[in-house]
C-alpha cells in the first residue's frame, strides 16, 4: 500500500517553481531611511531590442511597473512620497505610463498577478512625475532604493526618483 501523501508532497516540490529561472527573475532593492526601512519587491524584464513604452507597455493603460506579479512596494512606518502622506504597509507598485507626464499608483492590494485585477478604489495614493530620458539604455528593469531616500527606476532609456522620508 502506498503512502498517497508522499507522492503528494513530491508533486507538489517538483510543481514550486524556481522563480529565478523566469526570463523577467525576482529583485529587490530596500534601506533604512532615517530609521524606516524602505523595500521594493519586482520582477525584472529585459528589453531585448524591443521598443518598451508606447509599444510593449502601452501608454495611457495601468502597468504593474515589472513583470510577473505585481511589485510591491513596503514600508513599516508612514512615510511621504515626494511630499505626500502614504501610511505604513504593503503596496502593489503600477504606474501608467505615457510620452509626458507619468501617474504613480501605490495600491492597497499587494497580492496581485500583473495589472489584470487593478481596482482604482483600492488606490492610496497616486501621483504625478515627469520622467526623465536617459542617454544609455537600461536593458534590465531595475529598482534602487538608497539610504538617502530616493526610489530610482529605469528601464530602456527612462528614468525616475521618488523621494522617500519619514512621514513624522
Amino acid at each position: 500500500m502506498s503512502d498517497s501523501s508522499e507522492e503528494s508532497s513530491d508533486e507538489d516540490e517538483e510543481a514550486e517553481e524556481d522563480k529565478s529561472q523566469r526570463p523577467s527573475p525576482p529583485r529587490s532593492s530596500g534601506a533604512n531611511v532615517s530609521g524606516v526601512n524602505v523595500a521594493i519587491d519586482y520582477s525584472s524584464p529585459a528589453v531585448k531590442g524591443r521598443k518598451i513604452f508606447g509599444e510593449l507597455e502601452p501608454y495611457g493603460k495601468v502597468w504593474r511597473t515589472g513583470a510577473n506579479e505585481a511589485t510591491i512596494f513596503s514600508v513599516d512606518d508612514s512615510v511621504k512620497v515626494n511630499g505626500e502622506t502614504l501610511p505604513k504597509g504593503q503596496y502593489a507598485l503600477f504606474t501608467i505610463p505615457t510620452e509626458g507626464d507619468w501617474t504613480v499608483i501605490f495600491n492597497k492590494e499587494p497580492n496581485q498577478w500583473g495589472a489584470y485585477n487593478y481596482d482604482a478604489a483600492l488606490d492610496q495614493l497616486r501621483l504625478t512625475i515627469t520622467p526623465e530620458a536617459s542617454s544609455e539604455l537600461t536593458e534590465r528593469l531595475s529598482f534602487n532604493v538608497t539610504e538617502g531616500g530616493l526610489l530610482e527606476f529605469a528601464w530602456e532609456s527612462v528614468k525616475f526618483s521618488l523621494s522617500v522620508e519619514p512621514a513624522r
